[in-house]
């Protein structure tokens, strides 16, 4: 009796077994199917299963972004991008920073909710780490998605040297079930023949109010490299735009791009497009089902989009990441899972109007431009108030004739319509496109974390060149401060 109940148990846990088996979802990728773009990841340190400890240096480096093509870089541990760091939600990240760099730097940790000592921002969350320093960061990862970290001191020309990397957190209990998974770190970088990185200050006054870009698009810290694939099975691509000034619209041969997530982890529903716009300091989480051409082969390619002068006149799309495919059949039409999440918006009634207005007042011949928040560079700017638990309403309004992403340290939320309604699906964010003229609005609750919380257009250029102020957030309700 007792062998036939042990048969039984044996039986019905292999059937388990089995089920579970088939239930997990089967991987169509060819061997090394991405070897070329594939990240580096940082080693973890820890042995402790909900602690991941990392060492990064900031050092400079010999970095080949194509063949022939090396520049002398500025490197999180000698690559570009820096490694990816990988963690779930609930760990905690523990950061061994040293700056081996010539210059005094930092790093912030873009989208993170870190407390404010952990944000990264010289003079206001912490000291520089001046060179040969050292400094920990130390904090729990709280949501599922992708995040990235870069410096905050002389941002634009430390970013633009190389100074960028994905941390990816990742959740249990994920339901999108798609195997075949790739985090693409886009950005690009400009230098001459001799590997000297270009110079930041290029073009003056005028580099400053375009935003300057890298003459090489990267992906993943090369040009054009290239991903195998199986004709119409899933990818996921996890995607950041760590450009300090270069906008990415994708496009995939006018292939879809089926969008699940953005900036906060997974949106409320997804949705489909042919291309796929990701302002720098944004994120995109989206299935792709590449589907072999009569060339064989795809090329995801930057479209040109509008961000001011200069960004669409002389221009053509930039190449990005090439899709070569195996001799595979193509796999019938799959089904993509129906990815959705409860999003619960903050209240709008009862909450704070915060008006900005963004301009770039005229300058005489031969004087420096400078953008303006509400009337002020950011050097004359005052902060603004806020306290914990408190709901604000921000109504942006671009009023010059260049587009900027704008981020908010520390906090995500949620875009409006003119009506103050979510804009569908919902998906929280810490960084939104304001495109030129226009106005976007969104809804913030700040929760338990007081400090001083940086805002900015993430073209790093024009943060530098004014876009930039402070939310001080207290205990209690500041007075004599209006906006």
């Amino acid at each position: 009796m007792r062998r036939l109940a042990a048969a039984i148990a044996v039986a019905l846990i292999c059937s388990v077994g089995i089920a579970r088996q088939s239930a997990a979802p089967a991987s169509f990728a060819p061997p090394e199917w991405d070897q070329d773009v594939k990240l580096t990841e940082a080693p973890d340190l820890n042995s402790d299963p909900n602690i991941v400890e990392i060492d990064l240096t900031a050092r400079l480096a010999d970095v080949e972004v194509a063949p022939g093509k090396k520049v002398h870089a500025w490197t999180y541990n000698g690559g570009i991008p820096g490694p990816l760091i990988r963690a779930q939600v609930g760990d905690r990240v523990i950061v061994h920073f040293k700056n081996d760099l010539p210059e005094p730097t930092t790093v912030h940790w873009h989208g993170v909710r870190v407390p404010i000592e952990m944000d990264g921002v010289p003079g206001v969350s912490q000291p520089d780490v001046e060179r040969g320093g050292t400094f920990t960061y130390d904090f729990l990862v709280r949501d599922a998605g992708l995040y990235w970290y870069h410096p905050h001191v002389d941002s634009a020309a430390q970013v633009g040297f190389g100074l960028y990397g994905a941390l990816l957190v990742e959740d249990a209990a994920d339901q999108v079930n798609v195997p075949d998974e790739l985090t693409i770190v886009l950005s690009d970088i400009g230098f001459n023949d001799k590997g000297e990185p270009a110079p930041p200050d290029g073009g003056g006054s005028a580099g400053m109010v375009f935003g300057r870009e890298g003459d090489y698009v990267l992906a993943n810290g090369k040009v054009l490299p290239t991903l195998l694939a199986r004709s119409g099975a899933p990818q996921r691509w996890r995607i950041v735009n760590a450009a300090k000034s270069r906008f990415f619209l994708l496009n995939l041969d006018n292939q879809p791009f089926y969008v699940i997530g953005g900036d906060g982890g997974l949106q409320e529903s997804p949705g489909t497009t042919t291309e796929l716009l990701i302002t720098p300091g944004e994120r995109a989480d989206v299935i792709v089902t590449p589907t072999k051409p009569k060339d064989g082969k795809l090329l995801l390619k930057a479209m040109l989009y509008n961000r001011g002068y200069g960004s669409v006149e002389y221009r053509t799309p930039e190449d990005v990441l090439t899709v070569t495919f195996t001799d595979e059949p193509t796999l019938p039409p799959q089904k993509l899972p129906a990815v959705h999440r409860t999003i619960t918006p903050p209240s709008t009634k009862g909450a704070t109007n915060v008006n900005v207005v963004l301009t770039l007042p005229h300058v005489a011949a031969g004087e420096k431009a400078e953008f303006h928040v509400n009337g002020v560079p950011s050097w004359k700017a005052e902060a603004y108030p806020a306290k914990i638990g408190e709901t604000q309403v921000w109504t942006v309004k671009n009023d010059s004739s260049f587009a900027h992403p704008f981020h908010l340290h520390g906090f995500f939320f949620l875009p409006l319509d003119e009506k103050l309604q979510p804009i569908r699906p919902m998906v929280w964010k810490d960084t939104i496109n304001v495109p030129l003229e226009k106005t976007v609005r969104f809804v913030v609750k700040f929760d338990e974390r007081p400090g001083m919380w940086m805002f900015h257009c993430h073209i790093l250029d024009h943060a530098e060149g004014g876009l930039m102020g402070h939310v001080h957030l207290t205990q209690e309700e500041q007075a004599g401060h209006t906006h």
